[in-house]
């Protein structure tokens, strides 16, 4: 199983699965009794699986089974299918002969019959379509595709090397932010808790000057100020905040396809964010403090966005 197991007091093993970069390059060569074969894979981040073939055509009745295995292995990306084959030439070189002297008896009958006097220019020979052969079409029967299917999948095993080496990175540091998005709504939390009896004091104190001594009844003022106390109690949101942190990192435990998942995540955590800054404007200097500090758990999830983007 790909992946890590972390033991915990030696009697419970926790595993945790590895997070895939979307970007990777993999590059694999095969001698074989047809020729030698050459595979390479690059990768880039896309929303989906993106595949693009660049081979030659005497492969082309195999791009099903690779275009099939590939799916089977690579959830996303766009990726690059890179397949060159030099097929066995039997000492014979990289010139078409077979083509070049066709080509060199039609000068010298051309020359013959309307009396030129020239010499056939072999540079001019090799531009000939055909004739300098950088790989040889050659029939390839049904049992070619066994080989080149474990020389695509030795690829996938390199390129998910690479890829995981990619994402462990790109997952350690979404774990900081998000540790810090944590630790920041608890700083909220604590503020909060003195937050409310200011507001509440601050609330009476600004009704009794807009009254001007008018008569109103005290439970009347309390009601009013607690009604007021709880649209601004961002306790929830904040609870929300640390609870989709904790999300995060259990996304990043468990592998798979964790990009898009931590996509609709980040937009809950952005939304909690942004409710609490819609929250804390009466509040005064602790509600500054909250807001900056909102302001900073938004900035983080910005960067783990950032991140998110690069995983499979």
């Amino acid at each position: 199983m790909d992946g890590s197991c972390v033991f915990i007091c030696g009697y419970q093993a926790v595993c945790r699965m590895s997070v895939k970069s979307m970007t990777g390059f993999a590059r694999v060569r095969r001698e074989l009794p047809e020729g030698d074969l050459i595979v390479s894979l690059k990768t880039v981040n896309h929303r989906g699986l993106d595949l693009h073939f660049h081979m030659p055509g005497a492969l082309d009745a195999f791009e099903p089974a690779i275009r099939t295995l590939l799916k089977s292995r690579v959830s996303r990306g766009h990726v690059q299918i890179q397949i060159s084959f030099s097929g066995a030439r039997n000492g014979r070189g990289n010139l078409n002969y077979e083509l070049l002297e066709a080509w060199l008896g039609g000068f010298r009958e051309a020359s013959e019959k309307y009396g030129l006097k020239c010499e056939p220019d072999l540079n001019e020979a090799l531009r000939i379509p055909g004739v300098l052969l950088s790989e040889i079409a050659c029939d390839l029967d049904e049992s070619f595709e066994t080989p080149l299917k474990e020389a695509v999948n030795a690829a996938i095993d390199e390129l998910d090397k690479f890829r995981s080496r990619e994402g462990a990175t790109i997952a350690k540091e979404i774990r900081e932010r998000s540790a810090k998005i944590t630790e920041l709504a608890e700083k909220m939390e604590k503020i909060r808790s003195k937050a409310t009896p200011a507001f509440q004091k601050r609330l009476k104190e600004r009704l009794a000057e807009l009254l001007k001594g008018a008569g109103i009844e005290p439970q009347r003022l309390a009601q009013e100020a607690a009604i007021m106390t709880e649209r601004s109690d961002v306790s929830e949101e904040l609870l929300r905040l640390k609870t989709h942190a904790v999300q995060v990192e259990d996304l990043l435990n468990n592998g798979g396809e964790a990009g898009k998942k931590l996509d609709f995540l980040l937009q809950e955590m952005n939304r909690e964010a942004n409710t609490v800054l819609s929250k804390t404007g009466g509040l005064g200097e602790l509600g500054l403090t909250i807001t900056d500090l909102a302001l900073a758990a938004k900035a983080e999830i910005d960067k783990i966005r950032e991140q998110s983007l690069n995983i499979e």
